[in-house]
């Protein structure tokens, strides 16, 4: 495993990590997810940023046994999210940006699991509709309750070398969220955990909300992850989603977010989940989802 080091990334060097998981979440499709976008046209669109794919894996995801009585399907999450934590460190620390493909968002925890063995410190820039930090239930709402100890299962079950200091509540920004548990509410206010809702976003506009996110995530840290489930786009945009929230982000809004974010020099990793193809009319979401990554990535118009 990597050593823990500050991370100075070639941006040029980008590993492709597909993980088609769908059992953190109720409805088949999500699974299906890395194969959509790579279908909606994902090596034209990473062909068109400055970006070369140093890597290209696949995740080998178990399904439930028949006799399974898990209904949140733990040990095939646990053995999900090891692999995946184990690629992510192997390809931070070979200063690569890995670009995780899902699935559903409880593939996050295998990434965040594989920071925090390879990043002394990380900040999380979380973009969703929900807020992820469900302590139980199932495991796609988790992956932010399990990245900051909140929940039963931890980031050390997924990978026994992971440092407790990496991922800090201080260093962590959700954005887009507009759907949020009772139980979600009072830990954001009770731990002071930074929210940009849409209602943030309306008053305050885009450019001001990734500004501010950046500063928060990049304090102190050597880098930031941004992980992206498409349903913190508008469904009218993006429709192929499990759980449709009305009034996410605009393309417009998606994509400057994205261009921001790029710009700042410090992605480290990339998740992009919760494409559900099942759902999705003419891979509307997927085509949507692959041009977000070409923009996380430093592609411009001009």
């Amino acid at each position: 495993m990597a050593e823990k080091n500050q991370v100075t990334v070639n941006t040029k060097k980008l590993s492709l990590i597909q993980v088609p998981f769908g059992l953190g979440t109720v409805r088949p499709g999500t699974e299906e997810g890395p194969e959509s976008m790579l279908q909606a046209g994902l090596m034209r669109q990473l062909r068109k940023t400055a970006c070369e794919i140093a890597g290209d894996y696949k995740i080998n995801c178990a399904k439930p046994a028949a006799d399974s009585k898990d209904p949140k399907h733990l040990p095939e999450v646990k053995e999900m999210g090891a692999q995946v934590a184990e690629l992510v460190a192997s390809e931070v620390g070979n200063r690569h940006i890995p670009l995780v493909l899902g699935g559903d968002h409880s593939v996050t925890i295998g990434v965040l699991a594989g920071l925090a063995t390879t990043v002394n410190k990380v900040g999380v820039i979380y973009f969703d509709a929900h807020a992820g930090l469900n302590a139980d239930g199932k495991m796609g709402g988790m992956s932010l309750s399990v990245a900051l100890g909140m929940a039963k299962l931890k980031l050390s079950d997924i990978a026994g070398s992971v440092s407790e200091t990496a991922i800090n509540k201080q260093n962590v920004v959700l954005i887009g969220v507009r759907d949020v548990e009772p139980e979600e509410r009072e830990l954001i206010l009770a731990e002071g955990i930074t929210v940009f809702t849409m209602h943030e976003i309306d008053r305050m506009g885009i450019e001001k909300v990734i500004a501010k996110a950046i500063d928060i995530a990049g304090q102190g840290t050597d880098g930031i992850h941004v992980s992206f489930s498409a349903d913190c786009l508008d469904p009218i945009e993006a429709p192929g989603v499990e759980n449709q929230v009305p009034g996410g982000l605009t393309y417009r809004e998606a994509h400057f977010a994205c261009e921001l974010l790029a710009e700042t020099g410090r992605i480290i990793s990339i998740d992009v989940v919760e494409v559900n193809s099942k759902l999705d009319e003419s891979r509307r979401t997927a085509r949507l989802a692959i041009g977000l990554i070409a923009s996380l990535l430093g592609k411009r118009i001009i």
